[in-house]
């Protein structure tokens, strides 16, 4: 899939019917009404020459919340942002150092909402792929690109279920090699599916 078409097919106005939160697979369990913190993710797509990649992030194990798991670049919307697409890019480069210029925002994706009480919004970018990673040690652990064909494969997509503090939770998880790719992160590129193969 080239970037052109990733940029068609995002255009397209988003369906009702696509998930777009933690409590998808769960939905007797829905958030109450606790207010959401904004938030925002860059779905990193490497334009390699051998076929698209996307990036993804280890966090470090010390971290107080989502220690050692797998997510796309990001975090919360400060005040100075002044946009999803600004905090999305802002978070990249002090994350993974990759400067702005070199991301082509293509699209967003459904917000999504997370037990955690966010509403992040995942921006997809186009990388130049001649970047140089350049990881913050105090939250990265590991940058590794995963095949964009292996993550839209719908024989790759698996539903787990386990306990989330205490409570009985089912969730979407992409492994891949090594890499438990889940929750939110698996969410959003369940997203990310629907909206490139509609």
């Amino acid at each position: 899939m080239t970037p052109d078409e990733i940029r068609r097919r995002l255009a397209r106005d988003a369906s009702p019917d696509w998930g777009h939160s933690d409590y998808d697979l769960t939905p007797e369990q829905r958030r109450g009404d606790r207010p959401l913190r904004e938030a925002a993710v860059l779905v990193p797509i490497i334009d390699r020459p051998d076929g698209p990649t996307v990036l993804l992030t280890r966090r470090t194990a010390h971290l107080s919340s989502h220690a050692g798991q797998i997510s796309f670049p990001g975090g919360r919307r400060e005040e100075r942002d002044p946009s999803p697409e600004a905090t999305a890019l802002r978070e990249t480069e002090e994350e993974v150092g990759i400067d702005p210029s070199l991301v082509d925002v293509v699209g967003m994706l459904d917000i999504y909402t997370t037990v955690t009480n966010y509403a992040v919004t995942p921006v997809v970018g186009i990388v130049a792929p001649d970047f140089r990673p350049k990881p913050d040690p105090y939250e990265v652990a590991e940058v590794f690109e995963t095949p964009l064909a292996f993550l839209l494969d719908s024989k790759n997509h698996h539903r787990h279920t386990g306990w989330f503090n205490g409570v009985p939770r089912k969730w979407w998880a992409m492994p891949y090699n090594d890499y438990y790719i889940w929750g939110a992160t698996a969410g959003m590129l369940m997203n990310l599916h629907a909206r490139l193969s509609a």
